[in-house]
């Protein structure tokens, strides 16, 4: 389970997090493109854009569900 604690610092601000277990697979940039960037020079993908659709919303909860490591996460409703 991510831990909001322990976010990548690229996150923008909002419930939708990546944490710093993310090994920076592709799965969650290629799920949720809209949603999802890739800092290339740490290795780690981060949430640049909260989503604000349900279709975006249940593309990240895909990504969220998928994540090999379990390093995306979300804190609000």
């Amino acid at each position: 389970m991510a831990d909001p604690a322990d976010r990548v610092p690229d996150n923008i601000e909002g419930h939708w997090f990546v944490d710093k277990q993310c090994i920076d697979c592709d799965l969650c940039r290629t799920t949720a493109p809209d949603n999802f960037k890739q800092n290339e020079e740490e290795g780690y993908s981060f949430v640049y854009k909260q989503p604000e659709s349900d279709e975006e919303i249940e593309l990240c909860q895909q990504a969220l569900d998928d994540c090999p490591v379990e390093a995306i996460g979300s804190d609000g409703d």
